[in-house]
């Protein structure tokens, strides 16, 4: 062990961190509403005791060097260890206010997330709840940059772009639960007479594709039923899809969240796919997240929330 370790303060990494989210020191100042001044005052007390510069001037601004980059990497993860030790402290004092930091995909916002406040509500009254939808690799890089305490993400099988391989590195990504892919035809299509589909049967129709994982994950099924899709439309809006499919457009496929997330359209059926696909559901922390207990307690309800939502009825006629 070496004779001196340098002396950390929660506060300065917090500022190192907002520094390298905003970009430079004024930002960061503006941001945590502090004077440059200030901040610029406690960045030279940080490296006096450091012993290396943290900011450098780069023109007529300043920014990390990669001693203070060095500290942006770690400091979710001090921070997080902190305020879990804070959160055992609280509960061992009777104490259950908090606030967690929530961030989910679109289809979860009108599903899973209004399930998951009334539990909340319910259980633990003292825990404050913010919550932004963003998409899963967006979602990622919020935890990992200290911005959310939980994402509620997804993943197809296969994906290459998959935020929870490399990109999650040094994260916690537990499996939550599938979304059943679902096949979206005209209500008068032949396969809205049975009551599940295999999408080799589909071959020769048009296809209306979402999202370029979406899309995807498209070419990659179908590409094992032993066919390309012919994609004559392409959007990421779920109800234009459905409204498509009903005049007759194309036939698409859907997660059957994203189905729940808007009231049926007239004049399309629903079907169940003969070969099962899904995507999987994901909930991403730090490491050592889920010692906090508002964290542990939110995680928990999201748990029951998510397989309430996904357990659904299939069909829609």
């Amino acid at each position: 062990m070496p004779d001196h370790l340098p002396d950390f303060d929660v506060h300065e990494l917090r500022v190192v961190r907002a520094i390298a989210d905003a970009g430079s020191l004024t930002a960061a100042a503006a941001e945590l509403g502090y004077s440059q001044p200030a901040l610029s005052q406690l960045m030279r007390r940080l490296e006096q005791r450091l012993g290396v510069p943290v900011v450098e001037r780069v023109g007529r601004r300043l920014r990390l060097t990669e001693a203070g980059r060095v500290l942006a990497r770690h400091a979710p993860a001090v921070t997080t260890a902190l305020d879990a030790a804070a959160g055992e402290l609280a509960a061992l004092r009777g104490l259950s206010a908090a606030t967690v930091r929530l961030v989910g995909f679109p289809s979860a916002s009108p599903t899973i997330i209004p399930s998951l406040i009334d539990r909340l509500t319910a259980r633990m009254a003292g825990v404050t709840l913010t919550y932004v939808e963003a998409e899963p690799p967006e979602a990622v890089d919020a935890v990992r940059e200290d911005r959310a305490d939980i994402a509620l993400t997804f993943s197809y099988p296969g994906d290459r772009d998959d935020p929870h391989g490399a990109s999650a590195r040094g994260l916690q990504v537990t499996d939550v639960g599938v979304d059943e892919l679902l096949l979206v035809v005209p209500h008068a299509h032949p396969a809205a007479h049975a009551s599940r589909v295999r999408l080799a049967d589909l071959a020769d129709q048009n296809w209306i594709a979402g999202c370029p994982r979406c899309r995807g994950h498209l070419l990659e099924v179908c590409g094992r039923a032993g066919f390309t899709p012919l994609i004559g439309f392409e959007t990421d809006n779920i109800a234009a899809v459905e409204r498509l499919v009903a005049q007759g457009i194309g036939v698409a496929t859907l997660p059957r969240l994203a189905l729940a997330s808007f009231p049926p359209v007239p004049g399309i059926a629903v079907r169940a796919i003969d070969d099962g696909h899904v995507r999987t559901l994901h909930v991403v922390t730090a490491h050592g997240a889920e010692r906090v207990p508002a964290v542990a307690g939110v995680i928990a309800a999201l748990r029951e929330a998510t397989a309430e939502a996904t357990g659904a009825v299939t069909a829609r006629n």
